[in-house]
């Protein structure tokens, strides 16, 4: 894995760089999934052959609880807001973590991001196709 460029995707991330072009730019440096942990503010990126970068999110600013409970509607919200452009990551992080999520992976092979709460709850939002 290019752990080089998976740190500029990390900033372009927090320049609200849309998904597809991070996902494109962190697919072409080895990367095939990472996970987000929104208790410790660390992403993990796997390159599907056993290596593992971690590194910070940087989420500055009021950082919000995650709450207890998981609400499914409160996250397909938010993530239509930043798949429309409405929001930035940062605010999509900030709106994912009040409605309850605790974590959430991206598979690029399979095309598809999953939102987990606290409990096990969870969601599953499949990459738009492309237009």
């Amino acid at each position: 894995m290019d752990k080089a460029t998976i740190d500029e995707c990390m900033k372009m991330s927090f320049a609200d760089t849309p998904f597809p072009q991070v996902v494109a730019r962190l697919s072409s440096a080895g990367v095939s999934a990472y996970r987000a942990d929104l208790i410790r503010l660390q992403n993990a990126y796997y390159d599907g052959g056993g290596d593992i970068y971690d590194h910070d999110l940087p989420l500055h600013g009021d950082r919000p609880p995650i709450a207890a409970e998981f609400r499914e509607a409160d996250i397909v919200t938010a993530v239509r807001a930043i798949q429309r452009s409405e929001i930035g990551y940062s605010e999509f992080l900030r709106r994912i973590m009040r409605a309850g999520c605790a974590s959430y992976s991206v598979f690029f092979g399979g095309r598809k991001a999953m939102y987990f709460g606290r409990d096990g709850a969870h969601y599953t939002e499949k990459f738009p196709e492309a237009q």
